[in-house]
């Protein structure tokens, strides 16, 4: 069974915590993790980019003029494309990026996201993680002392005083145990989670 280190605030060992073979070291499938990547940035598309087309535009339905004898080109009417505040030809419409992915396969892809992370040694594991007041500097300086940046902080439970101390540090997030997603998981370099959080993961990604 895989283990890693507890740490508190001050980078001091409180323990050990053994973790789960099958969420912390399974094996990596990254064709899952692009999958669910995929879906989840797709999912996040709104698909309500429109164009009106020749049939919806303002103008009149009559031919600018008569179809032989001007030297012109022959033109239809004045909402064609190739006239000023005509519709757009084969422009944009509605669309709907909504995919899924069964509960199974997605718990899979969060399980071989972690493992990887954990394998690559970049998971830090607090015993709790709170402040006594709001400080965005205490928060930056609790940062310093662990040598991170660019992390995603994982928690059990969410605390005011952690919110808002963390809001204004760039590329750090703040996510509960229950909004865990592919997406942050291999956007953010580390992954700094309490112990508490961690029991809950594992709990909710048991096969």
């Amino acid at each position: 069974m895989p283990s890693i280190a507890v740490f508190n605030m001050d980078r001091q060992q409180v323990g050990e915590l053994t973790l789960s073979e099958e969420i912390f070291n399974a094996e990596v499938k990254e064709h899952l993790m692009h999958l669910a990547l995929r879906i989840q940035l797709a999912n996040r598309r709104a698909g309500t980019v429109k164009t009106k087309n020749r049939s919806e535009v303002a103008g009149s339905n009559k031919k600018p003029f008569k179809q032989k004898g001007t030297g012109n080109a022959r033109q239809g009417n004045i909402r064609a494309p190739q006239y000023p505040g005509g519709g757009v030809a084969f422009g944009p419409q509605p669309k709907e990026y909504n995919l899924s992915m069964n509960k199974k396969a997605r718990n899979a892809a969060l399980r071989s996201a972690l493992s990887f992370q954990f394998k690559n040694e970049r998971i830090t594991v607090m015993d709790k993680l709170d402040f006594d007041s709001i400080s965005t500097k205490a928060f930056a300086g609790f940062l310093k002392r662990f040598d991170i940046e660019r992390s995603l902080i994982i928690t059990d439970n969410f605390s005011n005083n952690l919110q808002l101390s963390c809001r204004n540090v760039p590329h750090v997030k703040l996510l509960k145990y229950d909004a865990l997603n592919i997406h942050d998981m291999l956007k953010y370099k580390n992954i700094i989670i309490t112990q508490g959080a961690v029991q809950s993961v594992e709990g909710a990604l048991q096969k």
